[in-house]
């Protein structure tokens, strides 16, 4: 409340302007808001805890399915090539770690 006060008189004096006036109205609110969470926290606690309700299943059809992974065609000649030329790459790059290793 001493902030308010002091910025209703700010307002009063020669160099006061709205804005000190809005504050002054705005500092009682504030204040009174504190008091009223308190007073809301301090029933919350209070009171007495919900009963847990019975869970509830969720009815087929409800949700959308998952997505599922297309299906691959094992005939794509271009990724067959393409995985030899990879597991060849993986063979020779553990053929040359075994040779540093040693």
């Amino acid at each position: 409340m001493g902030l308010a006060w002091w910025q209703w008189t700010r307002y009063e004096s020669v160099s006061g302007s709205f804005q000190n006036l809005g504050y002054a109205l705005q500092w009682p609110m504030f204040a009174a808001f504190c008091f009223y969470a308190y007073y809301k926290f301090v029933r919350y606690e209070d009171a007495p805890p919900q009963p847990v309700a019975k869970q509830t299943e969720i009815p087929a059809g409800l949700l959308p399915e998952r997505p599922r992974p297309a299906a691959q065609d094992d005939d794509d000649q271009a990724l067959s090539e393409y995985n030899r030329y990879l597991a060849e790459l993986a063979k020779s790059d553990a053929e040359k770690e075994d040779r540093t290793d040693r």
